[in-house]
């Protein structure tokens, strides 16, 4: 074998693959589309049976690109959305749609496992509800009482390249009943739901070797036969590892169609209300965090090819005289949990540039208040917020979230969920670890400074006290 790895990232819409060399260039990728989850009402589903076709074609355009260096791709690593679950039969394959990360039907399911492990969740903060993996666990057994195996999405996947049945991961297995500080599934849990722990696959840690790729695979793909598959994180940890964000008291926002903020503590953090919970650090301590409902799913509405001006008009026109919670849908689960969430705006907005503004800033600060719902817990960020995804690439919007936050942001362009996921394929293969393999193989990064308005921190003041009357803070 020689020095390349590939990160895997199956996401919402789409399977990307990127293969890198240990300096961290990027020499292959690839992208395939997913089919729309099916939705109505709290119902999110998607044909698990499309995973893999879209990333064995990812590997092999990736492999065709390499063409005989195509050889030297020693592991890969395979990162997926947190909580999307599918029973599977003897042979792995899918015996329904999965139950997407959004899917929150299994509020019965919820319930049952909250009572039961009642004193698990109160020593781990872990709370479950209807958008838990767990719940949804409850009920893919309860349809499907044959089923051989229940797996998240990078097991289906990584069978199919190894040949045989994979344990999964603590962060894919964290929000599905796995207590990662005893390092046990929370059999009481389970039980209540009907489920029995045979149905759910064995646990390692990321970067774990889950085995090697196999002739067949290989046929499929153009990995070469004995490729190490190696154990993954959920696309939020991968984000944020991408982000360069692997040592203690960095931090990082990856700001999508939601914002997800995570960072490095030496211990678990413990919340009372479950809105925040710590994954195991693949090199030892956590990675405490949380993701919220609100991001860029605020701007759906603006033609992308109109976002560029209206960011470079909001930077100018300074703070807005309106405050916006611009919630799509209803529901938050970060910085604060409150199911009937649903957005709200003080004022009305002069014209469109300053209702852009308002809402840029609205996210921007539930971003501070994530972070200082976090710091309270005792995992407090030191210097820049690292950040990365779509809201990454405007800098008007990160110079206003910097004003926001009162400390700089430090874009980071290309830092993706696949480059993560390679992160992880590097560790212990071509670099000795996971902080040697981030400092080697994150892109360079550009600082954006703080230029703090008191009109900004009265916003943010009647945000949240906004937020404190409607009982969700």
């Amino acid at each position: 074998m020689g020095e390349l790895v590939a990160g895997v990232d199956i996401a919402t819409a789409n399977a990307r693959v990127q293969v890198h060399d240990p300096a961290g260039n990027l020499l292959a990728a690839a992208s395939r589309a997913l089919p729309p989850p099916e939705r109505s009402g709290p119902r999110s589903e998607q044909d698990a049976n499309s995973w893999w076709p879209a990333v064995r074609d990812c590997l092999a355009a990736c492999t065709e690109q390499l063409g005989p260096r195509s050889a030297e791709i020693t592991a890969l690593a395979i990162s997926a959305t947190s909580g999307t679950v599918v029973a599977v039969d003897r042979d792995g394959r899918p015996l329904g749609p999965a139950l997407m990360y959004d899917d929150r039907r299994a509020e019965e399911e919820a319930s049952t496992a909250r009572r039961a492990g009642e004193a698990r969740w109160r020593r781990t903060g872990m709370v479950p509800t209807a958008g838990s993996g767990l719940a949804r666990i409850g009920r893919l057994v309860r349809d499907h009482p044959d089923a051989e195996l229940v797996c998240h999405t990078p097991d289906v996947v990584a069978r199919e390249l190894v040949g045989h049945p994979v344990p999964t991961d603590t962060s894919h297995a964290l929000k599905s009943g796995y207590d990662a500080t005893a390092e046990e599934w929370a059999e009481e849990a389970l039980a209540a739901l009907r489920v029995p722990t045979s149905s759910l696959p064995h646990v390692v840690r990321p970067t774990a070797v889950l085995g090697a790729v196999s002739t067949v695979a290989a046929a499929a793909t153009g990995l070469p036969v004995g490729c190490e598959v190696r154990a993954g994180m959920t696309d939020g940890c991968a984000g944020q590892l991408a982000c360069g964000a692997v040592d203690l008291g960095r931090f990082v926002t990856v700001l999508g169609t939601t914002m997800v903020l995570k960072g490095v503590a030496e211990q678990p953090v413990h919340d009372p209300a479950g809105a925040v919970y710590s994954h195991l650090h693949p090199d030892g301590g956590w990675l405490p965090g949380g993701a919220a409902n609100i991001g860029g799913s605020a701007l759906a509405d603006r033609p992308p090819g109109e976002l560029a001006d209206l960011d470079a008009a909001a930077l100018a026109r300074g703070p807005a005289n309106v405050v916006d919670y611009p919630l799509r849908g209803r529901g938050e689960r970060f910085p604060f949990q409150a199911p009937e969430a649903e957005a709200f705006r003080l004022g009305t907005p002069a014209d469109r540039v300053e209702e852009h503004r308002a809402r840029l800033e609205g996210i921007a600060f539930c971003e501070r208040l994530a972070l200082e719902r976090l710091s309270e817990l005792g995992a407090a960020a030191e210097g820049a917020i690292r950040t990365a995804g779509g809201g990454a690439r405007s800098r008007e919007w990160c110079a206003i979230r910097a004003a926001v936050l009162g400390r700089p942001v430090l874009r980071l362009q290309g830092a993706g969920t696949a480059l993560g996921a390679a992160l992880l394929a590097a560790s212990g293969t071509v670099h000795p670890d996971l902080s040697a393999a981030a400092k080697a193989m994150v892109p360079a990064a550009e600082l954006v400074d703080p230029r703090p308005d008191e009109r900004l921190e009265d916003n943010y003041r009647r945000f949240c006290d906004e937020l404190r009357g409607r009982g969700w803070l």
